[in-house]
Parts: structure tokens; C-alpha cells; sequence
């Protein structure tokens, strides 16, 4: 039986960085992953594929020199899914050999096969040859999610599909119905609607995303409308079924019927805990397959943590990278801080939303005395240079002490955008910061000095 310091279980964002710092710490550290290439699903499947694919589809589709060129303008006509999955899996391939390669000199073993508790300090990991007894001293289980399922929704791979099964989509549809107005079904949309497939998402809540500001979700539906895309809100599927001709038809509580090529059923994901036999080591998991943690990623047996998307929200992969380097430097006594408020969050959708500390809405419930400032990418050379002319950055700030309390962009880069915002608020940060601050020119960066001005001229 080997002995081992740290035993990560999954490879993805979180296990990477746990077995990673671990190693740092001087640990002998294993990392098992149950599939052939490691990454998990963030480089396999999920965040790499998706965002490759939006890559992809922006360039072969010319989508920001449209304005310039025509409407008519494009890098390639008739694209295909093989034009689109030829860019991502070239990434693919490069983010395995990536993590693996760092993986290695860190000097940590890669265990494939299933790992499964026998008890709290020792895991058994099967693969076709057999199976291996681990000894750990701590575990960090970092197995990511799965699809969500759905009875009435019978997944085929074809044409009735999971968000992990869009690359094996024969071809682009004509009409896609996209169940489901969270991160993963609205980032689909956006990218099939800018190849031109008419896309109808179909959403039980009033509005989507609802945890970003509204304002900025508010331009986001206008855009997707402005692109044909058609929005079902307040309705929910109640089935799904594949006619005679090869197409799909979505039947809602509503009595109304959707028909489409294809639908992509984006309600969910579930935790990958089915195979671990948590129930030998005393920790359970909810109905989602989630497993509770406290602060430090402690499940209730001190010694095994949990981090990323198994825990639930916000189930981004840079939160996941933080939370398995917290949880390794835990178990080891290291002495490192991390500030959760402070998490950026980043929206790859047509264009992206990205924002950081409170919205609106949490300010106003809050008592919080705020004003705003905004800026407009049509106003900054930057946007009609580049053609992105479709975004705004908006500021709130404290009307009496200027303090900033939250960065919240629409438009394109606007994930890159948002980490000199971030900075400020980290540092608690006045909106005069960005008043006294020389932004090189042409940039969309000039948006902060103009949103600050804008957010000044308001107090009077």
C-alpha cells in the first residue's frame, strides 16, 4: 500500500492546484483521475472547449467587422462543427500536455483509474488492470460535476444533447432550442446565434442570469434579440420528444410547443460523487451531489476537503483554482490568505459580462447611499476602432466616502477588462482613482476615467 502526504481525487482547476501546492510544501502528493487525459472537465469538455468554440465561431463568422464590411461579411462561409472543433482541439491538446507537464515537475504521481474510499485515510483506485490501495494522510476531493438528468428530457448525443456533448454534434443546426438561462445555456446561445441559427431559450425564471447586475443582463437580452435569438421566459419544458422527421419538438406546462433541429438541455449539473462510497468515510453529500464545506474546504471529517464545482456556487474555475490551493495550504498548516468578495466573475457571452463586489440591487437592500457612473464603449476610440461599440462599464461608488463598491462591464474583453477595477476594490479604492489615472491610448481602459467622470458629475 502506498503512503502519501495529500491524495487529490480529480485533476481538473482545483485538484491541479491543490496537488500542486501541496507538492510546493515539500509533500508527497498523488493526484487520481478516472479518465485517460487529465484536466477534467474543465479542459476536456467544459471551460476550455466552450470558450474555444466562442472563439472560433467570432473569427470564422467575422462578427465585429460586420459593422465595416457588411452584414454579409464573413472569414469562411458555411461553417461546420469541424471548423470549430479543429481550434479546440488543437487548445486541448496543448492545456493537457500543459497541466501534465506541471504536474510533473512538481514531482506529483498521476494515478488514472476510480478512486473509491475504503475508509476516511484509504482509497482504492480501479482501472482495467486491476486496482491499487492508496494510504493518505489528507485528501482533497476535487471530481467536478456532470450534466444534470432529466427524465423527460431522453438524451441522445445527436440531436438532444448535454452541454458536454456539443462537439459531437454532427452538424450546426438550423434552429436550436436551448432549455435552461444560466451561464452554460446563454453562453451556447449567444455563440449559435452568431452563426445565424435561430435560437429559442426556454427559461422557468423571469429574466437570465439572475445573480449578475440587471442592467448589464438587461443589454445582454437586448443584444440576443437584436440577433434573433428568441427568449421563453416564465415557461418550463414538461417534455421532450423526437418526431418522425428527425427533429425535436419541447412541449412546456404552458401548452405551448417548441419545434427545433436540435435542443441543448442546460438545467444543471450533478456532483461527481457516485463512485467514491463517501458513506465509508462518514461524509454525505446532498440530492445535487454536492458535499458541504466550511471556510477552509473542510468537509466534516477534518482531514478531507473539498473544493470546485462538487461544492456548489459559483462553480467558476478560477474560484476552483483558489479553493485547492487554499485547501492543500490548510492541511499543511501553510499560512496563506484568500478573499473571497473579491472574486471577479467572467460571462463568455456574445458580448461578455463580467463583474466584481455588489450589484444594484444588493446596494439599494442594503441601505448602501450610491451613485453610479457608466461609460460607453461607442465613446472610447478603442470600441470604434476594434467594433466593439455594443458595450457599457459601470462603476458604483459611495456618495459620501467615493469608496468603490462594484465594477460591473458589458461588452467584449470585458473579463480582461475587469481586473484594473478589481484591483481598486481589493484595495478599497475611491473612484478618484481612476480620475488621476493616465490610461494608454487608444483603450477600452479609458472607460474607467469615463465612467469616473460620469459617476462624479452626478453628485452635483
Amino acid at each position: 500500500m502506498q503512503p502519501y502526504d495529500l491524495i487529490v481525487i480529480g485533476s481538473g482547476p482545483g485538484g491541479q492546484r491543490a496537488a500542486i501546492q501541496g507538492a510546493k510544501a515539500g509533500k508527497r502528493v498523488a493526484v487520481v483521475e478516472k479518465q485517460a487525459a487529465i484536466g477534467g472537465v474543465c479542459i476536456n469538455t467544459g471551460t476550455i472547449p466552450s470558450k474555444t468554440m466562442r472563439e472560433a465561431v467570432l473569427h470564422l463568422s467575422g462578427f465585429y467587422s460586420k459593422s465595416f464590411y457588411g452584414s454579409n461579411y464573413n472569414v469562411k462561409e458555411n461553417v461546420t462543427m469541424a471548423d470549430l472543433n479543429f481550434r479546440v482541439q488543437r487548445v486541448i491538446e496543448n492545456e493537457v500536455a500543459v497541466t501534465q507537464d506541471q504536474l510533473k515537475r512538481n514531482g506529483v504521481d498521476v494515478i488514472h483509474g476510480f478512486g473509491k474510499f475504503i475508509d476516511g485515510h484509504h482509497l482504492r483506485v480501479e482501472n482495467g488492470n486491476g486496482y491499487a490501495d492508496l494510504e493518505g494522510q489528507y485528501f482533497v476531493i476535487a471530481t467536478g460535476t456532470k450534466p444534470a438528468v432529466n427524465s423527460k428530457v431522453p438524451i441522445n448525443g445527436r440531436n438532444i444533447i448535454s452541454s458536454d456533448q456539443i462537439l459531437t454534434m454532427p452538424q450546426i443546426p438550423r434552429t436550436l432550442i436551448v432549455v435552461g438561462g444560466g451561464v452554460i445555456g446563454v453562453e451556447y446561445a449567444c455563440m449559435f446565434a452568431t452563426l445565424g441559427v435561430r435560437v429559442i431559450i426556454v427559461e422557468k425564471r423571469p429574466r437570465l442570469l439572475e445573480f449578475a447586475d440587471t442592467e448589464m443582463v438587461e443589454a445582454l437580452t437586448y443584444h440576443m434579440r437584436d440577433h434573433r435569438a428568441t427568449l421563453r421566459l416564465n415557461e418550463e419544458v414538461e417534455s421532450v420528444e423526437e418526431t418522425p422527421e428527425g427533429k425535436v419538438a419541447a412541449n412546456l406546462v404552458s401548452k405551448k410547443r417548441i419545434n427545433g433541429d436540435a435542443l441543448l438541455y442546460a438545467i444543471g449539473r450533478q456532483g461527481n460523487v457516485d463512485k467514491l462510497d463517501l458513506a465509508a468515510t462518514g461524509i454525505e453529500s446532498d440530492d445535487r451531489g454536492r458535499i458541504k464545506v466550511d471556510a477552509d474546504y473542510r468537509t466534516t471529517q477534518a482531514h478531507i476537503f473539498a473544493v470546485g464545482d462538487v461544492i456548489g456556487f459559483p462553480s467558476l474555475a478560477s474560484v476552483s483554482m483558489e479553493q485547492g490551493r487554499i485547501a492543500a495550504a490548510r492541511a499543511f498548516g501553510l499560512q496563506v490568505h484568500t478573499d473571497p468578495e473579491s472574486y471577479p466573475y467572467g460571462i463568455y457571452t456574445i458580448p461578455q459580462i463580467s463583474f466584481i463586489g455588489k450589484t444594484e440591487e444588493q446596494l439599494t437592500d442594503a441601505d448602501v447611499p450610491y451613485e453610479v457612473g457608466v461609460a460607453y464603449y461607442r465613446e472610447i476610440a478603442r470600441g470604434q476602432i476594434s467594433g466593439h461599440t455594443d458595450g457599457r462599464l459601470k462603476l458604483l461608488f459611495h456618495r459620501e466616502t467615493l469608496e468603490l463598491l462594484g465594477v460591473h462591464i458589458f461588452g467584449e474583453d470585458a473579463a480582461e477588462l475587469l481586473h484594473i477595477g478589481q484591483a481598486v476594490f481589493k484595495l478599497k479604492g475611491k473612484i478618484t482613482y481612476f480620475i488621476n489615472t493616465v490610461f494608454n491610448y487608444p483603450t477600452l481602459a479609458e472607460c474607467y476615467k469615463t465612467a469616473a467622470f460620469n459617476g462624479l458629475n452626478r453628485l452635483g
